[in-house]
């Protein structure tokens, strides 16, 4: 059934409605724990007092998180080409741009064979469309058309920068959850680590799932806007198709390599089940805890991953280009 504009809105306010929930709650739960902390020491105005140290904490960990953050075009490893380079990919692209009333981005390229497409950057006027080798060469012009439209609709949508601003409070409760469990011997700090790591954790599922939730929301949005700027609904559907097909065939060591633009990518470049790690002489033991890891990866997809199937996507796409 595909899924109709209204209610992608709906859909995304409701994500957005969720995260602003779970952000108070880790706002008010840091502070909560710090003000319990004061009260047992019998501190006037624990409440007051509590302020400090809870935004002191939250900034640090802002501050931290910044300062680590690799840029994701260092992590495509790509690098810009010009209109000699790639007059086609370049006329393709300026002429969707235009359509979509974007800026023309800068493009580059990734020599990887893994299939990469994506857009780098807050700020329309300073993006990069990063696709890899991988993806220009599986594809045929009207798909590859498609995918660039794909991305240029994030650009148009400002996706880049709605996400990274939902992803804050994710981003606040993974630093300060993994800066506590570094911790060996926290002493009798564990009076203040073990209610923090509790609140951070339950924060970064929360928050980490919702906000995987609107990502598909955008992907949905920008699925749509692809196929009717192209006007070829069908042209995207097999794009997908062939990606899909490609990653499927792509090592899982290359996939590892780019795990990192993971999510900023047209479709997940990770794999759908674990690789499994035979044991025994002759290599043929399955693993006793084969079955719960499965379980537990197929769990992950399912609340965190960024993108909606892609059965989906392409039933999506059918249903616009019957509707033709």
């Amino acid at each position: 059934m595909p899924v109709r504009p209204t209610r992608l809105y709906l859909q995304m306010v409701a994500a957005l409605l969720g995260l602003l929930v779970v952000t108070v709650g880790f706002v008010v739960g840091v502070w909560a724990v710090f003000a319990l902390l004061f009260a047992s020491f019998e501190v006037d105005a624990p409440g007051i007092v509590a302020l400090v140290p809870a935004v002191v904490t939250l900034i640090a960990i802002a501050g931290l998180e910044y300062v680590q953050r690799g840029t994701v075009e260092r992590l495509a490893d790509a690098h810009p080409v010009d209109h000699e380079a790639a007059p086609e990919l370049y006329e393709t692209t300026t002429r969707i741009a235009a359509q979509l009333d974007v800026p023309v981005p800068t493009i580059a390229v990734s020599d990887r064979d893994a299939p990469e497409a994506l857009v780098v950057g807050y700020r329309p006027s300073d993006v990069h469309l990063v696709l890899s080798l991988g993806t220009i060469e599986a594809l045929e012009p009207a798909e590859l058309e498609a995918v660039i439209a794909h991305e240029l609709a994030h650009v148009r949508n400002r996706d880049a920068m709605v996400m990274t601003a939902v992803s804050v409070p994710v981003v606040l409760a993974d630093g300060l959850r993994s800066r506590l469990t570094a911790i060996e011997n926290p002493g009798w700090g564990v009076i203040v680590v073990v209610p923090l790591g509790l609140v951070s954790s339950v924060v970064w599922v929360l928050g980490r799932t919702i906000t995987a939730r609107l990502a598909r929301v955008r992907e949905r949005a920008a699925d749509r806007t692809a196929a009717e700027v192209t006007g070829s609904p069908a042209a995207l559907a097999g794009a997908l198709e062939r990606l899909d097909r490609e990653i499927a065939e792509t090592p899982e060591r290359d996939l590892r390599e780019v795990s990192g633009v993971s999510s900023l990518s047209i479709l997940p470049l990770t794999p759908d089940e674990p690789e499994k790690v035979m044991l025994g002489p002759e290599g043929d033991v399955e693993p006793a805890y084969w079955r719960a890891r499965t379980l537990l990866h197929r769990l992950e997809r399912w609340l965190f991953e960024s993108h909606p199937p892609t059965e989906q996507r392409l039933e999506a796409l059918a249903a616009m280009q019957r509707e033709r």
